[in-house]
């Protein structure tokens, strides 16, 4: 009977119903109108749209399968492993550095673009480096191993990432004056977008989003993200505002003449739940251990993926640049 509660509870927790279902159970149907009420209704979108994409995904003979199986698979580890890790993260992160705050950005309307601006920018400096150092590129690396996009990909991360991106973000957030109530509304509205933006073909076809695709970044700009085209690599790093993709020239749409192909270059299983989680982590310990000299050893683990002792570099901005080059003489 015990192990039905914990299945029941597991599975209420990962729709994001328990909070609705509570209210429902209390009757106390005013409870909706109130801010908990409503945030109880939002939290099982993204859960129900997952479902709802999986069902189309067999309807449509699209399945997904192996995406979906290793993505189970890694959302189920990291509830064990790493449960509690970011939260404490930027519980931490507050109290250390709320003291050092230039101001207080409370919660108004205005403090809260300013706060989403900054939000974004730690956002995008956590992104950024998860890709161009290799040892966050380890973390960062699970999230983009999948060979099709859809909404389970929001759940496969390295139970270290979010600890990592948490206090980058926090910690920016904190000391550009946005005050914690103000900080959890706009992690709230951010997780939510950012599930969002995985939203796969057989759920959306088209992810431009219509005029939506000028304005903010879109599932389209997300999916280009997820690419591993030359054209594409390293490009959108941020998740609702493309504000800092644009000042730092990392923004790059969709072309409609490059279709997306998923994934990261390593040759992979990426079927494998091992060589999704681990494989990077194994690539470079592999690198480390044959590189000559502590001082190579030591540059593997913070120069990009692609960077080589021997001279012979690959990394993404050397291969985007040469195509583009090849794109142009072309032309």
């Amino acid at each position: 009977m015990e192990i039905l509660e914990t299945l029941w509870s597991e599975i209420i927790g990962f729709l994001g119903i328990a909070q609705a279902w509570e209210i429902l159970e209390a009757g106390n149907y005013e409870a909706f109108k109130t801010y908990d009420g409503v945030v109880s209704l939002i939290y099982p979108i993204i859960p129900l749209l997952l479902l709802l994409e999986l069902i189309l995904g067999f309807v449509y003979k699209k399945p997904q399968a192996k995406v979906y199986k290793v993505n189970f698979l890694i959302y189920i580890f990291n509830r064990f492993v790493g449960r509690f890790i970011a939260i404490a993260m930027v519980t931490l992160c507050i109290g250390f550095f709320q003291k050092y705050a230039l101001f207080e950005a409370n919660l108004t309307w205005y403090w809260l673009i300013y706060g989403y601006i900054v939000w974004e920018f730690g956002h995008f400096l956590y992104h950024y480096w998860g890709h161009k150092v290799r040892l966050f590129w380890c973390l960062h690396s699970t999230h983009h191993a999948p060979e099709d996009m859809n909404l389970s990909v929001t759940h496969a991360h390295f139970f270290l990432e979010a600890p990592y991106a948490d206090v980058i973000r926090t910690t920016v957030c904190i000391l550009f004056g946005v005050q914690p109530e103000l900080l959890f509304l706009i992690m709230f509205i951010d997780g939510t977008y950012g599930a969002f933006i995985h939203v796969g073909e057989n759920l959306i076809k088209d992810g431009r989003l219509g005029f939506l695709n000028k304005i903010i970044l879109t599932p389209s700009h997300h999916r280009v993200h997820h690419a591993r085209n030359p054209l594409y690599m390293d490009t959108n790093f941020c998740n609702l505002l493309n504000i800092w993709d644009k000042v730092f020239g990392t923004f790059q749409d969709e072309d409609s003449n490059v279709k997306i192909e998923y994934g990261i270059t390593r040759k992979m299983d990426s079927g494998s739940f091992l060589d999704v989680y681990f494989g990077e982590i194994v690539a470079l310990a592999k690198d480390v251990y044959s590189a000559p000299g502590i001082k190579n050893k030591l540059l593997y683990l913070v120069m990009p993926p692609g960077w080589s002792h021997t001279g012979e570099h690959n990394t993404a901005r050397i291969v985007r640049s040469r195509f583009l080059q090849n794109r142009e003489t072309k032309v």
